[in-house]
């Protein structure tokens, strides 16, 4: 007998959950302090591809925040993402490049120096519009606030590409740059 998908359950759901066991405000205090002030982004390598990279900063599983997830996304020329959905909502700061969102069915353009906002709860999807450069976009999300109070869900509608876009074969995420004054 197959377990039943959360998506399509019946059964009564707890979004918030109690909190409990033994918390000492100077332990925890004791523990954010040991903990970096400045993350080095030259020490983090881009993960994912080939149509789209991550760059995480700070993330729900390494302690440093309670209430954010930083990342920086890049995307090849003429990439794209997953399309999915979470409960959590972000903010993209389009630091280069051109290109738009999906967000349930309405396509909305983005440039450099815009803020595209991924409301809670939508299906979305992110595409680099120039075929030949790359983009780039610094991701705050609240996704530790989120999974803190158990609000787990999240959806994958159509997996990351596992082949470059016909503009980016070939295409490497920019690790290794020094000048961070992106044209436009």
């Amino acid at each position: 007998m197959g377990k039943e998908s959360h998506y399509a359950s019946t059964k009564e759901r707890v979004f918030v959950r109690g909190i409990s066991g033994d918390y000492s405000l100077k332990d925890e205090l004791k523990r954010l302090r040991a903990l970096p002030r400045v993350v080095k982004g030259t020490e983090l390598k881009f993960q994912d591809g080939p149509q789209s990279f991550s760059k995480h900063f700070v993330e729900p599983g390494d302690g440093m925040t309670q209430t954010l997830h930083i990342h920086l996304e890049e995307y090849a020329p003429g990439g794209t993402t997953q399309k999915h959905g979470h409960v959590n909502e972000a903010a993209f700061y389009i630091l280069d490049g051109v290109g738009y969102e999906v967000h349930d069915g309405i396509r909305y353009d983005w440039q450099a120096g815009d803020v595209a906002i991924v409301h809670n709860n939508c299906v979305h999807q992110h595409f680099n519009g120039d075929p030949l450069k790359p983009a780039r976009a610094l991701v705050l999300k609240t996704k530790p606030m989120f999974v803190f109070m158990n609000m787990l869900f999240q959806k994958q509608v159509t997996p990351r590409p596992k082949e470059p876009a016909p503009g980016g074969v070939g295409f490497q995420s920019r690790d290794l740059e020094t000048d961070y004054n992106h044209a436009k």
